[in-house]
């Protein structure tokens, strides 16, 4: 049995915002209402997408219409996991029951001691 970190990549859906920023905000507030206070142990960031002409690592927001899609990226620990797809699984299933109909998807599972 091995311990993991999971990462998570979560897709945020924010109505009634006029700037990227104000998106930024509320999606983390959001998310962290949700895991709080039984999953604390969850951290909660805004993911970077890569600027397709340069390159730049920018934050993961798209707004139109005042709605707006932001990219969150969620971390957690998992202890005496069989495999990193089991980690994978364990941390997918933890996330997702509080945060039901948020897309989630696995960005990296490392091991750790």
């Amino acid at each position: 049995m091995s311990n993991y970190h999971v990462t998570l990549e979560a897709a945020w859906l924010v109505r009634d915002v006029k700037t990227a920023d104000d998106a930024i905000g509320v999606a983390i507030s959001e998310s962290g209402k949700r895991l709080n206070p039984k999953l604390d142990f969850v951290e909660v960031d805004v993911g970077t997408t890569p600027c397709p002409a340069c390159g730049e690592n920018f934050g993961s927001v798209f707004l139109a219409a005042n709605t707006a899609i932001v990219g969150l990226v969620l971390e957690m620990k998992v202890f005496d996991a069989e495999s990193d797809e089991h980690a994978a699984r364990i941390a997918k299933s933890v996330i997702g029951r509080a945060l039901r109909d948020v897309p989630l998807n696995v960005i990296d599972v490392e091991d750790f001691e």
